[in-house]
């Protein structure tokens, strides 16, 4: 995948603040030693941006920390060919991690690869690819938040569990091409890798490469979102809504990895009775607003916004865009059932990492899918962790004014919440470059270039598209045109026909959502639309 930003990005640097990080040295010692690797050295952060105890008026519950180390030229050798990286260290605990550098419309031309080392065993992993091309899931060219002066270039997030060991190893390549449609595995301790000497010319690497370590923070003991309800049965209304305000165009505001592949999740467990009950604790400013947006679904704190009946859905619907609905919609309006949708209190975000304003779009005319790119290895039950670190990710990282997404799937088909200011509102995501305007943006969490996403979170995704396209009266069969704000496919300005509910590389000259996932978009719009009772 590549990016194209046509503003002139600055950086924004937090301060540096050192930490002395010293497991124990036998772990490290034995499990270098398996690895056939030296002894991990202890490290030290360069930088810790927003951690809670740096923070006034931060959640206590929510922690997490990013922390930066600047990658160092490399000895150079036949086997590999890496010119940059990181020798194996100790470092503090961390669950998903990336490389940053300073300019997000310059390309990294090569691959990046990181082995790390569990924090629960010792043991370190084998080499993985890290997707390298990802800034043009961001904010369209000349936008304000793409000409803000934070935003940075970066590699996917990588999620690799609790982790107190890292190496990282960049290999220039001579002749850089748009990637192969491949998924984060390991590569061997050197298979695969380019840019050995006699490889030609190695591409110029970007400026100010380093690698963040992400902790993605802890939840408020309780939540419900580890036993959200997958979307299967309808369940109750939420009742009492009232209309919401007009939409402008800002405002304030299974329990285990999947095994072979084909094989399903295992079933979450069924939440309990009352779900959508208000979170206990104080909530600050920003999480106020943040849950506010969904006033008119659930009460202020709800952690889950209960699934609707059929029914239930098309009564919601006049009630929340009322005279905004042509006279064929008020008398057959076709929306599916509202699915239902953990919020982010429910995932845990930290409001404070967040632009305080919301950003919305005049409606919502199509849907693009993603993956995040972020690795197969995790469980249902770490999807809350996961999303908390793509948030802070794209906050802190990259600069971005909230997560790009406007909603995420699990494979379990759990729907989350992404970019604050209501799910039911037309917000302007940072999810395809080029089209963010009049769109939504979906990712399912993980890699699919070689992997088959699950049924649950292809149904999911067609349930979700369902109710998201039919609030604005989307055929999910069909295509609608949609006018380009400048990226690799098509010139800013461009008015182009596209599928209602559309693949990112639709949009963008990238792989993503992975050919795996693009192959299952077609089954998607015709559940989609069946929801709808088309």
């Amino acid at each position: 995948m590549r990016g194209i930003l046509a503003s002139s990005i600055g950086v924004t640097c937090a301060a540096a603040l050192a930490l002395p990080l010293a497991p124990p040295a036998a772990a490290s010692v034995s499990s270098a030693s398996s690895a056939g690797t030296p002894a991990p050295v202890a490290d030290v952060a360069t930088r810790t941006v927003g951690s809670a105890g740096a923070r006034s008026g931060a959640r206590a519950d929510v922690p997490g920390s990013t922390r930066s180390l600047p990658l160092r030229p490399l000895t150079r050798d036949r086997a590999s060919g890496a010119v940059l990286g990181l020798t194996p260290r100790t470092v503090r605990t961390f669950s998903l991690l990336g490389v940053v550098w300073d300019d997000p419309s310059v390309d990294l031309h090569g691959r990046v690869q990181v082995r790390t080392r569990a924090a629960s065993t010792g043991e370190w992993t084998d080499w993985q690819d890290v997707e390298t091309h990802y800034t043009q899931h961001g904010a369209d060219p000349d936008s304000p938040e793409a000409a803000s002066g934070k935003a940075r270039g970066a590699t996917a997030p990588l999620w690799v569990g609790e982790s107190d060991g890292v190496e990282v190893r960049v290999l220039p390549e001579p002749d850089a091409g748009e990637p192969e449609d491949v998924d984060p595995v390991g590569t061997g301790s050197d298979e695969g890798a380019s840019g050995g000497e006699g490889a030609g010319e190695v591409s110029t690497l970007p400026a100010g490469m380093r690698l963040d370590l992400v902790d993605p923070g802890e939840a408020e003991p309780g939540e419900s979102a580890g036993g959200a309800e997958p979307q299967a049965e309808f369940g109750e209304s939420a009742g009492g809504a009232e209309p919401q305000a007009e939409f402008g165009e800002s405002a304030e505001g299974a329990e285990s990895a999947e095994g072979a592949e084909g094989a399903e999740p295992a079933e979450p467990a069924e939440p309990a009775e009352g779900a959508e009950v208000p979170r206990t604790g104080v909530m600050t400013a920003a999480a106020k607003a943040a849950s506010a947006a969904n006033s008119a679904l659930v009460p202020l704190g709800a952690t889950q916004i209960p699934s609707l009946t059929a029914e239930e859905t098309r009564e919601e619907l006049v009630a929340l865009r009322g005279t905004g609905l042509t006279e064929q919609q008020q008398a057959k309006p076709y929306i599916g059932p509202r699915p239902s949708i953990v919020t982010r209190r429910g995932w845990g975000a930290d409001e404070s990492l967040r632009e305080k304003s919301f950003v919305y779009t005049s409606k919502v005319k199509a849907a693009f899918v993603h993956h995040t790119a972020s690795g197969n290895n995790y469980s249902c039950s770490q999807a809350p962790s996961l999303i908390r670190g793509f948030y802070r990710y794209h906050t802190k990282s990259l600069g971005w004014r909230d997560i790009g997404y406007n909603f995420l799937v699990d494979k379990c088909g759990r729907i989350y919440e992404g970019r604050a200011g209501g799910v039911a509102k037309p917000v302007k995501g940072a999810h395809t470059m080029g089209f963010n305007s009049k769109t939504t943006g979906i990712a399912v969490i993980g890699s699919y270039g070689s992997k088959k996403p699950s049924s649950k979170a292809v149904k999911a995704v067609a349930r979700l598209t369902a109710w998201k396209l039919g609030l604005h009266g989307m055929n999910p069969k069909k295509k609608t045109s949609l006018t380009s704000g400048g990226g690799n496919l098509y010139a800013k300005g461009k008015k182009v026909k596209m599928k209602v509910i559309s693949g990112h590389r639709d949009g963008f000259n990238t792989s993503c959502p992975g050919g795996k996932l693009y192959k299952k978009l077609g089954s998607v719009r015709t559940k989609a639309a069946g929801y709808q009772g088309r």
